[in-house]
């Protein structure tokens, strides 16, 4: 007669294996304003929101404000380039495309704010800015192509944009650590969320 493993020896053999798997539970909570890892992303989403306006770094456009000549053309070039592809996608698909975010952030705030899912709370909180930078792109490069803008004019526009992108964000961290707080507190004080 074949005997089986006693439960004792093969939860000594699977404890490794266990501790594993809740530990890689524990890096991936879902409990994210709890977790480091949400406040590195949200730090590094606004870098690098506020490091590219329409796709030109900073440091081209205060080249560029600094030396004219080759330095301003490169400017010129690659902001052309990005308003160029922006409108083209946008008047292509800019119907679905706003669909498919409009659709999208109305799940994750239902999830968010109906269900309470602090998950959904915290993708919401880094989808709603980033739609509203998206926004403020669009509006920029519509302006370019109107006012058909070069050089000196284009830099100012280009910094004032990044100007309003990160007051935008200051204000997104702000609501953002405000309402975290408010969570972890009431989790912790007042047992709410398990």
């Amino acid at each position: 007669m074949h005997e089986g493993v006693s439960p004792r020896a093969s939860h000594r053999r699977n404890r490794p294996l266990l501790t594993l798997f809740d530990n890689i539970i524990g890096l991936i909570d879902m409990r994210s304003f709890s977790s480091v890892w949400y406040w590195i992303v949200l730090a590094l989403f606004w870098s690098r929101m506020s490091q590219f306006t329409l796709g030109v770094p900073y440091d081209v456009i205060m080249r560029a404000r600094r030396n004219a000549g080759q330095d301003l053309a490169d400017m010129t070039t690659l902001a052309g380039v990005h308003v160029r592809r922006k409108l083209e996608l946008t008047r292509r698909a800019g119907h679905w495309v706003l669909a498919f975010f409009a659709g999208l952030l109305t799940l994750v705030f239902m999830l968010a704010f109906v269900y309470m899912l602090e998950f959904a709370q915290a993708v919401f909180l880094l989808l709603m800015p980033l739609v509203m930078v998206r926004l403020l792109d669009l509006r920029l490069a519509l302006k370019i192509e109107r006012e058909n803008m070069h050089a000196e004019r284009l830099a100012r526009a280009l910094l004032r944009h990044r100007l309003w992108v990160q007051v935008l964000g200051i204000i997104a961290i702000f609501v953002t650590a405000v309402w975290g707080m408010f969570v972890v507190m009431s989790r912790s004080v007042l047992g709410w969320g398990g």
